[in-house]
C-alpha cells in the first residue's frame, strides 16, 4: 500500500481546511456550538485518519478496527466532519441539521446514534477513560484469543483530549491506571491550546502535564506542532511502536486556527464566529466555497472506503485461517464480541436460584452476590470484575476470576493456565465506573465493579452516562444503610437508594435475600441494553420463604398473604419492603396477625423494573383500595408515588453505633412498622 503522506492527490491543507469550513458553518447555521476544537485539531486528525486510522466506513462495527475516542466532545462537528468525509453514513444533510431534533449529529457525539461513534462525549475526562477501558479490553482480549500466527485482536486506541479533561480528577485516575497496566496500544493526542471557556488556563491550570504522564509511566511525545501534518505523522508512528507504555502526544495549537480574529481567544471556543469572520476566515485560509460544499479533490483525499473495505477483507482472511485452526475459540470470540450470553446461561440461572432456596442461608446480601458469582464467573467467561480497593468488603472476587496483572514487558499474566478476571482499581470510584463504560462499549466483556454505596456519589456520571448509552455495566454497592454500623453517617446510605433510581434507564436492585440476589444478578446480565445496580447489606440478612422465584423478575411480588400467618381473610392493609427492611415487614405482619389484622407483604427488590410492569400486574401485588406502607432504610420521598399512607423510612443522616442499636433508634423494628400499620388504619 502506498504511503498516504506521500499521494500527490491529498493535501492536507485543502483536507484540513475542509473541516474548519464544516465545523465554522455547521456551528453557525445552527446559532449554536464550539468551533474552536475542530478548526485548531484539523491537521491532528489529517494525520490521524488518513494516515494511521485502521477503519471502514462500510462496516463501523468490525471487530478489529482501532478505537476511536473525541475526549473533548464538545467539538463534536470535529468528528462528524470526519465521517462525513471519510465516507460514513452521515450525508451532508445531517451536518446541516447540527444540533437539530432527531438528526444525527447531536451538540456532543452519542454513541447509538452516528454511526462511526464509538462512546458518547461531553462530561469532560470521561472520554479518555472509556478510551483506557476499550484499550484495557483490547489487551485482554488480545491475550485470551490470540495465537501463535493468529494475531485477530490487534488494533489501537485513540483519544483526542484538551486542558478541560486533563484538569478533570477522573483522568488522573485513568491514566494512572493505563500506566499500571502498560496500555502500549492506547495513543493519547493533547489539543495544548492553553484556552478553555474562561479564557487563558494560565492562572488556574499550571500541571506539567508532560512530566504527569512521565510519572504515570506513559512515553511523552512533543510538545510538537500541531499544525504540522508530517511532524504529527511521524509522533504517532513512533507511538505505534510503543511494546510498553501507552503514549501522550503533546500538539501545540491554535484554538479556531484560520480565523483572523477569534483564533487563540476563548470566543473561538463556544460561539459561532458571526458571518463576518467567517467570511475572513475563509478569505484566511484560501477557502472559496460555499458553506457545506466540498470539492470532489477533496472528497476523494479523504474517502476511506477503499483502504477500509480492504483493511477488513484482510481481517477476515485472517480470521478464516483462524477458523480452521482454532474453531472453538474463534466460535466464542464471535459470541462474545455480539455480546451474546453462553447457549447454557438460562440453565445456570436456574440451577443457582434453586441451589439458593434450597440452602435457605442466612448471609448479608453482599456474600450472596458473591455465592452468586461463583455460579455465574464460572459460566459466563466474559464476567470481568473489580473493586475500587474493597475487594474483601465488596466480595467481588471468586475462584473464576484472579487478579488481573500484567509483567514488566506489559504482557497479560497467567496462572496455570488462566488469565485474571479481576481489577484492582485502587481507591478510584469514578474512573472505574468509566472505564467499565469503555470496557462494555468495545465488546467483548460484561463489566462489574464494586464499592460503598455511599461512594456511588463518586461514580454517578459515569453511572448515568452508562444508562444513557444503554451499555451493559454492573455496579455493586454493599454496605448498603445504617446497617454497616459503626462507620458513621458518613458511610451510612441514605439516599442513595432513592438518587439512584432517578436515573432513566438504570435498573436498581436491593434485595431481600439470596434467592433475590441470585435474580438481580440474573437480570443484570440478562439485559444487554441497561446497566444495573446492586444494593447490597453488610449484615446478615435470613432467607424469606417463597413459592417460587419466577415473579421476582418483576422487581416486585407478594411475599407472603394473611394465610400464612393463620389468618384467613383479604389484606386490610399491604406493607412493602426492600432488602434487608423485608424481615421487619414479615415480623410486623405475624405480629399483626395475633390482633387479627390481616396483612399482605409486598418484597420489592427492584422499583425500577416493577414500574415498567403492566398496570395488571401492578394492581395484583398493590390491589386497589387497600392501604399501602413502605418500608425502607432511606429517604422516603421516592414511596410515595405508591399510593402509601405512610412509610418507615429515615429522613435524616444516621449515627456512629452498632447496627442493631441504630435499628431501634431509628424505628426500623417490627413493633414500629406494626404500630405504623395500626395508625393508617385507625387502629393506633
Amino acid at each position: 500500500m502506498a504511503n498516504p503522506a506521500q499521494d500527490p492527490l491529498r493535501n492536507p491543507t485543502d483536507m484540513a481546511n475542509a473541516i474548519r469550513a464544516l465545523a465554522m458553518d455547521a456551528v453557525q447555521q445552527a446559532n449554536s456550538g464550539h468551533p474552536g476544537a475542530p478548526m485548531g485539531m484539523a491537521d491532528i486528525a489529517v494525520a490521524l485518519w488518513s494516515r494511521h486510522l485502521k477503519h471502514n466506513p462500510a462496516d463501523p462495527t468490525w471487530a478489529d478496527r482501532d478505537r476511536f475516542v473525541l475526549s473533548n466532545g464538545h467539538g463534536s462537528m470535529l468528528i462528524y466532519a470526519l465521517l462525513h468525509l471519510t465516507g460514513y453514513d452521515l450525508p451532508i444533510e445531517e451536518l446541516k441539521a447540527f444540533r437539530q431534533l432527531h438528526s444525527k449529529t447531536p451538540g456532543h457525539p452519542e454513541v447509538g446514534i452516528t454511526p462511526g461513534i464509538e462512546t458518547t462525549t461531553g462530561p469532560l475526562g470521561q472520554g479518555i477513560t472509556n478510551a483506557v477501558g476499550m484499550a484495557l479490553a483490547e489487551k485482554l482480549l488480545a491475550a485470551e484469543f490470540n495465537r501463535p500466527g493468529h494475531d485477530v485482536v490487534n488494533h489501537h486506541t485513540y483519544a483526542f483530549l484538551g486542558d478541560g479533561c486533563l484538569m478533570e480528577g477522573i483522568s488522573h485516575e485513568a491514566c494512572a491506571l493505563a500506566g499500571a497496566w502498560k496500555l502500549n496500544k492506547l495513543i493519547a493526542l493533547y489539543d495544548d491550546n492553553g484556552i478553555s471557556i474562561d479564557g487563558q488556563v494560565a492562572p488556574w491550570f499550571i500541571d506539567d502535564t508532560p512530566k504527569r504522564f512521565e510519572a504515570y509511566g506513559w512515553q511523552v511525545i512533543g510538545p510538537v506542532d500541531g499544525h504540522d501534518v508530517d511532524a504529527i505523522d511521524a509522533a504517532l508512528t513512533k507511538a505505534k511502536r510503543s511494546t510498553e507504555t501507552p503514549t501522550l502526544i503533546v500538539c501545540k495549537t491554535a484554538i479556531g486556527k484560520g480565523s483572523p480574529n477569534r483564533a487563540n481567544t476563548a470566543k473561538a471556543h463556544g460561539e459561532p464566529l458571526g458571518p463576518d469572520e467567517i467570511k475572513l476566515t475563509r478569505e484566511s485560509i484560501g477557502w472559496t466555497h460555499a458553506p457545506f460544499e466540498i470539492p470532489e479533490s477533496v472528497y476523494a483525499a479523504w474517502d476511506a472506503t477503499v483502504a477500509g473495505n480492504e483493511a477488513q477483507s484482510g481481517w477476515d482472511a485472517k480470521f478464516a485461517l483462524y477458523r480452521a485452526a482454532h474453531p472453538e475459540l474463534a466460535t466464542e470470540f464471535e459470541r462474545r464480541m455480539a455480546g451474546v450470553l453462553p447457549a447454557d446461561f438460562a440453565e445456570t440461572a436456574v440451577k443457582a436460584v434453586a441451589a439458593a432456596h434450597d440452602k435457605a442461608e442466612t448471609v448479608a446480601t453482599r456474600k450472596a452476590s458473591q455465592i452468586a458469582l461463583e455460579a455465574f464467573t464460572a459460566a459466563v467467561p466474559e464476567l470481568l470484575g473489580g473493586s475500587a480497593d474493597l475487594t474483601g468488603s465488596n466480595l467481588t472476587n471468586t475462584k473464576s476470576t484472579l487478579p488481573v496483572r500484567f509483567d514488566a514487558h506489559g504482557a497479560a499474566v497467567a496462572v496455570d493456565g488462566q488469565l485474571g478476571r479481576h481489577i484492582n482499581y485502587g481507591v478510584r470510584e469514578f474512573g472505574m465506573a468509566a472505564i467499565m463504560n469503555g470496557v462494555a462499549l468495545h465488546g467483548g466483556y460484561i463489566p462489574y465493579g464494586g464499592t460503598f454505596l455511599t461512594f456511588s456519589d463518586y461514580s454517578r456520571n459515569a453511572i448515568r452516562m452508562a444508562a444513557l448509552m444503554k451499555q451493559r455495566v454492573v455496579h455493586v454497592f454493599t454496605h448498603d444503610s445504617i446497617g454497616l454500623g459503626e462507620d458513621g453517617p458518613t458511610h451510612q446510605s441514605v439516599e442513595h437508594a432513592a438518587s439512584l433510581r432517578l436515573i432513566p434507564g438504570l435498573d436498581v436492585w436491593r434485595p431481600a435475600d439470596t434467592t433475590e440476589t441470585v435474580v438481580a444478578w440474573t437480570m443484570a446480565l440478562a439485559n444487554p441494553r441497561r446497566p444495573s445496580a446492586l444494593l447490597l447489606s453488610r449484615q446478615n440478612l435470613p432467607y424469606l420463604p417463597k413459592q417460587d422465584a419466577d415473579d421476582i423478575t418483576k422487581g416486585a411480588y407478594v411475599l407472603a398473604e394473611p394465610e400464612e400467618v393463620g389468618l384467613k381473610k383479604k389484606p386490610q392493609a399491604v406493607i412493602i419492603g426492600t432488602g434487608s427492611e423485608v424481615q421487619l415487614a414479615l415480623h410486623a405482619q405475624a405480629a399483626l396477625a395475633k390482633q387479627g389484622i390481616a396483612v399482605r407483604v409486598v418484597s420489592m427488590p427492584s422499583n425500577t423494573v416493577f414500574d415498567r410492569q403492566s398496570p395488571e400486574y401492578k394492581a395484583s401485588v398493590l390491589p386497589a383500595g387497600v392501604p399501602r406502607i413502605a418500608v425502607e432504610a432511606g429517604v422516603t420521598d421516592g414511596w410515595w408515588k405508591y399510593g402509601c399512607a405512610a412509610v418507615v423510612g429515615l429522613d435524616t443522616y444516621g449515627e456512629s453505633a452498632p447496627a442493631g442499636a441504630l435499628f431501634k433508634l431509628f424505628g426500623f423494628t417490627a413493633e414500629n412498622v406494626a404500630d405504623t400499620v395500626k395508625v393508617v388504619l385507625g387502629r393506633g
